[in-house]
């Protein structure tokens, strides 16, 4: 009879496992720098501003997936990401309005039934005072359900940040995330958990 318990106890393990809830992605302060007003082009490819093209800084890829603390994905959320150009300006008047008009520095994706999203844009700069890091918005209809950064691991500038400085072991290890080389070039994948 304690055989067959142990014999089982493995699956019923794996099982406790595959329902445990997934840890809510840390939050993060929006910062002075969201849009005041959402520019014309607001698409996925922050490398075109409408006909303009943006050849500074690094480009790559920014992708990933989107799902409650259940797994489940949130097919028709929206994720919007916005960050500074390789100089270290924003599209915002609180940054003077230096921002290489060419870089469309925001960007907005509808997610599909499997909860992924998509970016192209530049690897993050630094600019004073701040690691490179890219601004996260997610939000379903009306509702606002998560705002926070992703971090570059291995950035030099990590540990002086003072909101990356500020974070647990376990929310550094969610919010910074390699690149890595992959057939159209450098890409990190950073996973969103939200309350829903």
């Amino acid at each position: 009879m304690w055989g067959a318990a142990w014999v089982g106890a493995p699956a019923l393990v794996q099982t406790a496992w595959a329902q445990a809830p997934l840890a809510p992605t840390p939050r993060q302060t929006e910062g002075p720098f969201y849009p005041i007003a959402l520019p014309a082009d607001s698409d996925a490819d922050l490398l075109r501003n409408g006909p303009l093209q943006y050849a500074q800084g690094q480009a790559v890829w920014v992708e990933g997936r989107v799902t409650d603390t259940a797994g489940v994905p949130l097919a028709g959320g929206v994720v919007e990401i916005w960050q500074c150009d390789a100089a270290g300006h924003y599209h915002h008047p609180g940054d003077g309005g230096r921002a290489a008009p060419d870089f469309q520095g925001f960007g907005r994706v509808t997610l599909g039934r499997d909860g992924r999203y998509r970016f192209r844009t530049i690897r993050p700069a630094p600019y004073t005072g701040r690691t490179p890091h890219i601004h996260f918005k997610v939000r379903l209809g009306q509702r606002d359900l998560l705002t926070t950064q992703m971090y570059v691991e291995g950035e030099p500038g990590n540990a002086r940040d003072f909101l990356w400085s500020r974070l647990s072991p376990a929310g550094r290890a969610a919010l910074t995330v390699p690149f890595t080389s992959s057939s159209d070039g450098p890409r990190a994948e950073f996973a969103l958990v939200v309350q829903a």
